[in-house]
């Protein structure tokens, strides 16, 4: 029987998840160069329009449906067509729309490593193809449980015993993998690291921390699925992780660059709420509060060890996201604990022994793994198709113009036509003296 109290919580909160989409965009936006601003937050508003219209015709029938021996759903639910079917006492549309928001904002997410150079339409079809072939099969096996929606459920959860509450698999290693493949297939953006390519706009970027960390609850806490103890344990856990991980990572900055930043603090929280994602409804206060000191250091010196390692992640994706994922789900194996919910199991430190931390170390591995190597394969179809990159013309020039024909801030008609009459960007600035064509500036990657 459906309860109405806990479909209007499951509705409110995928509500909540959803706005995370547009806070998405003003995180990232914020952090790109002015010219590119638009078809930053762009990839995150198209990715609402392709992801939904996937979902709803057969993605979420094929991520929730009877599975196929653990690895696939089948099309019981195509077209959410079903108004009378339901997963425990909410109605599967509920469920379905829920469950909606986390896969937008997972593919939303991998547009931060290749900021500043990748074409719209590409872009359009590569994260189309990536929900299909990487993302819902993940979904598939860590969030399908046998009995919840359909008889038999996936691998990962019910076969393996994989704890992961709201996604850190399926999730942010799922994209933190698949920022690193798409990052490695672009390649760099021209002229990283040896220009600097400041945020332009920090201010756009906390909103965009603050939006997302609002959403965060409902993405979070709703995963419980219902409006009771779990759901309030794993709303104090993602208040306190991030929390933790803000001081934790504002204190290493200071020490380590001399100034704490307004940039610093709002990785920080996003790298705590990445962190406490799959332990919030397994761990308590005490254990949130070890993941988020964790995770506020290790993002940390995982951002600074990409330019020793040489990959561009643009927006730190990777670090953030990945990292922050793999620490949550590894610590599942020290600090869950069944007396906060007994469907989850004692970790190390609360007497359970290895057996927990070897079940998160595989599924750690699967994710990385499936996601990295079906990532790449597909960006690189897509760049060989029909062209992945922006031009180095247009990459110097500023994507907005080209992919869009439009700019995020109108400057006065005279400063445009003294920009084009010296054969600059949009205020007029001229190519750097050291800027020279070399094969990597001079063609289109396809």
């Amino acid at each position: 029987m459906v309860d109405a109290g806990n479909t209007a919580y499951v509705l409110g909160c995928a509500a909540l998840v959803m706005l995370m989409t547009p806070g998405l965009a003003f995180f990232y936006g914020g952090m790109v160069r002015a010219k590119s601003v638009l078809n930053m937050m762009m990839m995150s508003l198209v990715s609402l329009g392709v992801i939904g219209l996937v979902w709803v015709t057969f993605g979420f029938s094929l991520a929730f449906g009877n599975s196929h021996a653990g690895l696939i759903g089948g099309f019981e639910f195509t077209g959410l067509t079903q108004t009378q079917a339901v997963a425990g006492d909410i109605p599967v549309q509920a469920f379905a729309m829920f469950q909606l928001m986390f896969a937008v904002i997972t593919g939303a997410l991998l547009s931060g490593a290749i900021a500043d150079r990748a074409r719209f339409w590409p872009w359009t079809l590569f994260v189309a193809l990536w929900t299909v072939v990487v993302y819902v099969p993940l979904a598939h096996w860590i969030f399908a449980f046998d009995g919840a929606v359909s008889e038999k459920g996936g691998w990962l959860a019910n076969t393996l015993g994989t704890l992961d509450f709201a996604g850190g698999t399926a999730v942010e290693i799922n994209s933190g993998a698949s920022a690193l493949a798409l990052a490695l297939v672009l390649g760099r953006r021209r002229g990283w690291p040896r220009e600097p390519m400041r945020p332009h706009n920090l201010p756009a970027v906390l909103l965009g921390a603050g939006l997302l960390w609002f959403g965060w609850f409902g993405f979070n806490a709703g995963s419980a699925l219902a409006a009771g103890a779990t759901a309030a344990n794993a709303f104090v856990t993602t208040m306190t992780a991030a929390a933790a991980s803000v001081m934790a990572w504002l204190a290493l900055e200071h020490r380590l660059d001399g100034r704490p930043t307004s940039l610093g603090g709002a990785s920080a929280a996003i790298a705590g709420l990445v962190g406490i994602t799959p332990a919030c409804g397994y761990v308590d206060t005490w254990g949130a509060l070890a993941i988020g000191v964790l995770a506020g250091v290790i993002c940390q010196l995982a951002i600074r060890l990409k330019y020793r390692l040489g990959y561009d992640d643009s927006l730190d994706v990777v670090a953030i996201h990945g990292v922050g994922g793999l620490v949550g789900t590894l610590m599942l194996g020290f600090v869950a604990t069944a007396s906060v919910n007994d469907a989850g199991a004692d970790g190390l430190l609360y007497g359970g022994g290895l057996g927990q931390l070897g079940k998160q170390a595989l599924a750690v591995v699967v994710s990385l793994a499936w996601a990295f190597v079906l990532s790449a394969l597909l960006a690189w179809i897509v760049k060989r198709t029909v062209g992945f990159r922006a031009s180095a013309e247009v990459e110097f020039e500023g994507i907005d113009e080209a992919e869009h024909s439009e700019s995020a801030y109108e400057f006065s008609t005279a400063v445009r036509a003294a920009g084009r009459a010296s054969g600059g960007g949009l205020l007029g600035a001229t190519r750097p003296p050291e800027y020279r064509a070399d094969p990597a500036d001079t063609e289109e990657v396809r």
